[in-house]
This record gives C-alpha cells, sequence and structure tokens, in this order.
C-alpha cells in the first residue's frame, strides 16, 4: 500500500512565485550559451561595502557571538537603526519597544498578516505591487482588496475608490514608496492623507520603505514616520539589502508602533533566535559609519538612469525617468501583451525584462528593468532591442 503525504491547505492557497519562474527562464536561455543580460530581477550587483565586511571578519571571532544571540537582536543594532532614522529622517524611535529585528524585510511583510488577520478579513494591496504581499495574505487565510495604481495618479493608491464593503472589512493596507514596481515616490501630502484615512477606517498601514535611500535628482525620498501620527497607525519595513548592497545578508528592521512591534516579536519568538551575532554588529557598523557608500550608490544608479534613458529615447522607446528605487518602469509596444514582449526581448536580444503582469492587473502593459549592471551594458540593453525595430 503506498504512503500518502497530503500538503496543508495553506500551501495550496500560495500563489505561484513569480521570480522563480522568471529565473528559470533566465537560466535555461543562459544555459544555451547565449550572453543573456538579466534586468529581471532586484538582486544588488554591486559588492557590500569593505568597512561592512571587515566588522564581519573581526566579530566572527568572537566568542560571544557564537552562542544563542538574544531572541529579539541585541540592543546595539536597534540602537543604531534608532540613530539612523533619527539623523536621516528626524523620526524618533524607542530602540527597545519600536524597533524589531527581521531576517531580511521579506519575512516581515509575510509576518504582519499573520499577526493582524484572521480568515474573512481584507487587507489593501497595491496593484501592481510586490508580489510577497500577496504570500503573507494567503497564508493567513485572509483576503486581498486590489488598489489600482494609475500612471495619472503617480501611482498611488486612489482611497475613495474603494468600496465601502472592502473598508469595513480591512485590517491592514501595504503601501511601498519608493516603489516596485513603478519606481514612483510619495511626498509627504500623500502620507498625511494616508493617516487620515487609516484612522478613520482603523486600517493598520504597512509601509515597505526597502529603497528608502534611493532617490533621483537631488530628492530624498520621504518615510512615512515622519508624517504625524504614523506611529499611531502603523509601522514601516526598512532593510539594508538596497542601502548597503547587503541583499544575502537579510537584516531588516520594523519600526513604529509598539502594540504591532510587540506582536512581531511575539511571533518570531516562536519561530527563531535572531540573527548571528556577528552579521548585528557589521549592520551596525554599517547604520553607524560613514553614509559615504550610500551616497555613492545613489550616484552610480543615478548615472545608470540617465544612460539607459538616453539611449532608450534614441531607439524611440519613451517614458518617464525614475525618481526613486533602482527600478525603470516602461510601456510595451502596441501589439503586445507584458508577456509576449518580455518573452520577446528573451529570445530575439537575449535580455531579461519583468512583465509588468507578474506584479498585478495593472501592471499589465509594462515592463521593469533593473538598473543592476555597468551603464555600458545598460546601452547594450538599448542597442539589442533597437535593432528589432519595435519603436
Amino acid at each position: 500500500m503506498s504512503f500518502n503525504i497530503t500538503p496543508a491547505k495553506r500551501l495550496q492557497t500560495l500563489p505561484e512565485q513569480f521570480f522563480a519562474a522568471l529565473v528559470a527562464k533566465a537560466n535555461a536561455r543562459a544555459a544555451t550559451g547565449r550572453d543573456v543580460i538579466n534586468l529581471g530581477q532586484g538582486n544588488p550587483d554591486l559588492p557590500t561595502p569593505d568597512s561592512i565586511v571587515s566588522r564581519l571578519k573581526d566579530a566572527a571571532s568572537n566568542p560571544k557571538y557564537h552562542k544563542y544571540p538574544p531572541f529579539r537582536g541585541f540592543l546595539f543594532l536597534k540602537e543604531a537603526v534608532a540613530l539612523r532614522y533619527k539623523e536621516d529622517y528626524g523620526v524618533e524611535l524607542d530602540p527597545e519597544k519600536e524597533i524589531a529585528v527581521l531576517f531580511g524585510g521579506k519575512s516581515g511583510l509575510i509576518e504582519i498578516s499573520q499577526c493582524l488577520l484572521n480568515p474573512g478579513d481584507v487587507c489593501l494591496v497595491p496593484d501592481p505591487g510586490y508580489p510577497d504581499y500577496w504570500s503573507g495574505v494567503a497564508l493567513a487565510g485572509a483576503e486581498m482588496a486590489f488598489m489600482p495604481l494609475k500612471e495619472s495618479n503617480g501611482f498611488l493608491p486612489d482611497y475613495e475608490a474603494i468600496s465601502e464593503n472592502e473598508l469595513d472589512r480591512a485590517k491592514l493596507m501595504f503601501l511601498n514608496y519608493p516603489n516596485n514596481p513603478t519606481s514612483a515616490v510619495a511626498n509627504a501630502s500623500f502620507y498625511s492623507q494616508t493617516v487620515d484615512f487609516a484612522k478613520k477606517n482603523g486600517i493598520v498601514v504597512a509601509s515597505d520603505f526597502a529603497y528608502g535611500a534611493i532617490g533621483f535628482d537631488g530628492n530624498r525620498p520621504i518615510s512615512f514616520l515622519e508624517t504625524p501620527g504614523a506611529k499611531e497607525v502603523g509601522i514601516e519595513f526598512y532593510t539594508l539589502s538596497k542601502t548597503y548592497n547587503m541583499a544575502g545578508w537579510r537584516v531588516g528592521f520594523a519600526l513604529g508602533n509598539p502594540e504591532i512591534i510587540e506582536m512581531i516579536n511575539l511571533i518570531q519568538d516562536h519561530m527563531y533566535c535572531s540573527l548571528f551575532g556577528g552579521i548585528q554588529e557589521a549592520a551596525a557598523e554599517a547604520l553607524t559609519g560613514s553614509q559615504q557608500s550610500v551616497h555613492d550608490l545613489v550616484a552610480i544608479y543615478e548615472s545608470r538612469r540617465n544612460a539607459l534613458y538616453g539611449a532608450l529615447a534614441e531607439i524611440g522607446w519613451n517614458a518617464p525617468k525614475p525618481a526613486g528605487s533602482f527600478f525603470c518602469w516602461l510601456p510595451v509596444p502596441a501589439g503586445h501583451t507584458s508577456m509576449s514582449f518580455a518573452d520577446l526581448l528573451l529570445e530575439q536580444a537575449d535580455v531579461v525584462v519583468a512583465p509588468g503582469s507578474g506584479f498585478g492587473t495593472n501592471g499589465e502593459g509594462y515592463v521593469r528593468l533593473g538598473l543592476l549592471t555597468t551603464e555600458d551594458r545598460l546601452r547594450e540593453v538599448a542597442a539589442r532591442i533597437g535593432r528589432l525595430g519595435l519603436f
């Protein structure tokens, strides 16, 4: 008699892992020996600054870190986060009550749904948006109501367009600026409106600030927590992945409302011990040391942006330049869907882009490119696409 293993129902509710399928396509093409330029992912291409790596090397030999770390992380790391937020955004944070250490920002984005949502509850989700928001909601057994992000509204949600039924059942809302995938940024007026909306409707705000350090043309992105009343209604997720090229280090934070931070700490008490202490010490070095590497990194991305958009203009592919993040959100040519255009670029130009439909219904008609290779390679991307005569 055969032995059958039946997965839990929650696994059957998970959305398809969009990026896994994208990587598989790109790898299959590259395996044929083609010179594939992959602009489809959000994986920083530059190394972690030397000072951070050196601190990890030294800290790794400290016997103190060879034991289990404190469940909720070392206080010195939380103090470093508080210092950075104070210096960069003027936001005061209590290191012990208003900061939770995460295994990368992604884990927190999944956990907050487990903390706040029950089956039948609604989560307001941007469309297009980061697909991992969907995963957390699915694991909680809750439902999603999508907030369309339209170019005509600066890729900001229109709160007045949300139905009364959805508002009555909504308990949580995700926002993400600078935005993945659209690269839009939010202003102070929008965040003030958001706080008022959240208070009126009893909805917790989860601000995904993963690209918070990356703003162009001399403009610094605004933190949601800068807004008066923000800590009453929500939290912000921050990560070192993009700011310091530490994607593989898996260091993130939840910041803000102490009740929600305690919920996240509680669920993590049952799932993990905290990060290796040596990584926590290196992360504190990143946050408290010289920030010149961050300024240099933003300048590199801005220069890459300008190089790519100059080359795209030459082939007739025109779109507004991104104001933040390291992504470009570009319209597909007439006669194509986002998926058919992405497949065409892979098959005929050996260029990988992310089809907008993978980020939600309202992502259709666009593709996302990452500024995650050299200026010469970005110009080569434009040249290859130009040779297809699509624009």
